[in-house]
């Protein structure tokens, strides 16, 4: 497995064994870029997350301000980068491990296979792009006004519980007779 901070190798013997890439400079072009692009994607998902808290309604920040839409936007623009910048490397990943697969000029040992990480990578952009998406979604959706909630008081009165009438079964049989032209009667159903 080959991944963007560690390589491991699964031996014939069973034996498990990874090791840390030990320079940034030493290695190829494109894992420096995905290494990247990836720490954009996180640092860019904590900055959307602590944007969209101060955007949503239920927070105190800007409120009934015209800013808290513009808030909002920007934790759903902050989003969609990060949902790309992670996107973008694990696409790139999986299309590098595909196409050295299908590669007959290397040995089978050589072969690379799409790992968990890389479907990690894929549901955790999907995700983020998705989260992003609903949020421009809502901040152009049309303001409706909001109901205050009013919190209940500490000592609520209590409603008095009235009982329902009992019901008693009568010994009565339904008859031919009771089927008459005005209906049944009401004895006849309890």
């Amino acid at each position: 497995m080959k991944g963007l901070w560690m390589e491991c190798v699964w031996h014939t013997t069973g034996i498990y064994q990874c090791q840390v890439h030990q320079s940034q400079l030493a290695l190829p072009r494109d894992l420096q870029i995905a290494r990247g692009m990836m720490v954009t994607s996180c640092v860019l998902s904590v900055l959307a997350c602590v944007v969209s808290v101060f955007g949503m309604n239920c927070t105190q920040c800007a409120k009934r301000s015209s800013a808290k839409k513009m808030i909002v936007i920007l934790g759903g623009v902050a989003f969609l980068f990060a949902g790309l910048t992670c996107l973008v490397p694990v696409a790139w990943s999986t299309n590098d491990v595909v196409q050295d697969f299908y590669n007959p000029a290397l040995p089978y040992g050589m072969k690379f296979e799409i790992g968990q990480a890389l479907y990690v990578g894929f549901i955790s952009a999907g995700l983020t792009v998705i989260g992003g998406i609903v949020l421009l979604f809502t901040a152009c959706q049309k303001d409706i006004p909001q109901v205050p909630y009013i919190h209940p008081s500490r000592n609520p009165r209590r409603v008095p519980m009235s009982r329902p009438t009992p019901v008693y079964k009568s010994s009565h049989t339904p008859t031919w007779s009771s089927a008459s032209r005005q209906g049944y009667q009401i004895n006849d159903f309890v």
